[in-house]
């Protein structure tokens, strides 16, 4: 390693905290990823370049600020693009808190009322219940198959979300131009089977293993692709239940809120919930 000879390194940038991985870095590939002893991995503060990648919207859009962000403050991932779905909450929680400090304030809407109230947010409880989280990457349907999935990567995720933003576009600008009735809806039947077909590929993507009822596995994918495309649709959307709770089991938990008896008394429900967002305007200053 070469000396730094600048006087001014000894103030560079230190980690600042020290995290568990949701998936304890499981999923990724040797060359992407580097363990620790402990299993903890440090978290280094934003750099002024890395808050002004949260302001350019064309790389927010594509993923690249979030990798960059990511690459530049966790020296143990050496790719962000191979993230895991399952560490990006955490991660970028880890990275938050290292940049500026232990609380968030929220603000949100009481349902039912008109009325906005702030909420102090306590990031490490948040971040120690990620350490805790054991993955699961298996599940059973009610007729007995049993499939294994693995996680997506930060870079399919977000070509996925790039896609559905692009149908999202498209929408807008037709419900909103001179088009025929018939010529509008020729367009969202088009865009309603592009949507379908990117959920339907990333379903397929997902699972690298299915045992049947009788005791066979299968992990080629084109024959796990057939099954998808000619099984009843029943068992497809019960398989598509299941994914969705392993994708999401290691995202950030809604806040639970309780009202006070007055918003009570004004309609408000006795308890709520609160969802805690990675709103780039707010989570990173």
């Amino acid at each position: 390693m070469t000396e730094n000879t600048n006087p001014l390194g000894k103030y560079y940038r230190q980690p600042q905290i020290y995290i568990k991985l949701p998936s304890k870095g499981k999923y990724y590939p040797a060359d992407v990823f580097t363990p620790t002893e402990t299993g903890e991995i440090p978290v280094l503060p934003m750099t002024a370049k890395d808050e002004l990648a949260f302001k350019t919207p064309d790389a927010m859009i594509s993923g690249q600020a979030t990798v960059d962000v990511i690459q530049s403050c966790i020296p143990n991932l050496k790719d962000a693009w191979k993230m895991v779905n399952y560490d990006t909450d955490a991660i970028l929680l880890a990275i938050r808190i290292a940049t500026y400090g232990e609380t968030m304030d929220i603000t949100f809407n009481v349902p039912q009322l008109n009325e906005e109230m702030t909420h102090t947010v306590n990031l490490p409880a948040i971040l120690e219940e990620f350490g805790r989280i054991e993955v699961r990457d298996t599940a059973t349907t009610k007729k007995g198959f049993k499939f294994k999935v693995a996680p997506l990567d930060y870079k399919s995720l977000t070509a996925v979300q790039v896609a559905q933003f692009e149908q999202q576009k498209i929408y807008v600008t037709v419900n909103n131009s001179a088009m025929t009735e018939d010529q509008k809806s020729s367009q969202f039947a088009k865009s309603f089977t592009v949507l379908n077909n990117i959920n339907f590929g990333m379903l397929v993507d997902s699972i690298t293993e299915i045992t049947t009822p009788s005791g066979d596995t299968v992990t080629d994918k084109q024959q796990i692709k057939e099954f998808c495309e000619n099984c009843e649709a029943g068992l497809v959307n019960e398989i598509q239940d299941e994914l969705s709770k392993i994708r999401t089991q290691a995202q950030t938990k809604p806040l639970k809120m309780k009202a006070t008896e007055e918003q009570i008394k004004k309609g408000a429900p006795a308890s709520y919930e609160v969802p805690v967002t990675f709103d780039n305007s707010n989570f990173f200053g």
